[in-house]
């Protein structure tokens, strides 16, 4: 039972708060941090969008347009040099992947009611894994390693 304290003849509940200097020594379960990346991934795509749309319509519109595309992971666009580009694509294959495996899981996990700790804590750890092993499989593809 929580601790109470007295004040003006009621016990009140002794609320133990995380202080913002314990953040970084705070241990979080896999599960809170699927769901703290599935918000950033959310989020990243969300401000990447025109970037998303321009690359979209630069790989479709011609063959001269698909060139300027294909370039711009070489060359870059404008004064953003080739590699940043890269970048920012496998920052969008990251977030992409992990917002759809973790959307999947909490989809799964409301259809079959998995809501036990292990269930969370092993379907978090299967989220985690598989995002990066297929970012790392995409990132080999992007950067030309095969």
């Amino acid at each position: 039972m929580a601790e109470t304290t007295v004040k003006a003849g009621r016990p009140r509940p002794v609320h133990r708060n995380i202080h913002v200097s314990q953040i970084i020594g705070y241990r979080l379960p896999p599960a809170g941090i699927v769901s703290i990346l599935h918000r950033i991934s959310g989020a990243i795509m969300f401000l990447l969008l025109p970037f998303i749309v321009w690359l979209f319509d630069t790989s479709l519109s011609s063959e001269i347009s698909y060139e300027t595309f294909t370039s711009a992971f070489v060359a870059g666009i404008g004064f953003v040099p080739g590699w940043f580009v890269k970048l920012v694509a496998l920052a969008l294959i990251w977030a992409y992947l992990l917002h759809f495996i973790a959307g999947v899981r909490h989809l799964w996990m409301d259809m079959t009611h998995a809501v036990s700790k292990e269930a969370g804590h092993n379907s978090a750890l299967v989220t985690l894994g598989l995002s990066t092993v297929l970012t790392l499989a995409l990132m080999g593809k992007l950067f030309g390693w095969y």
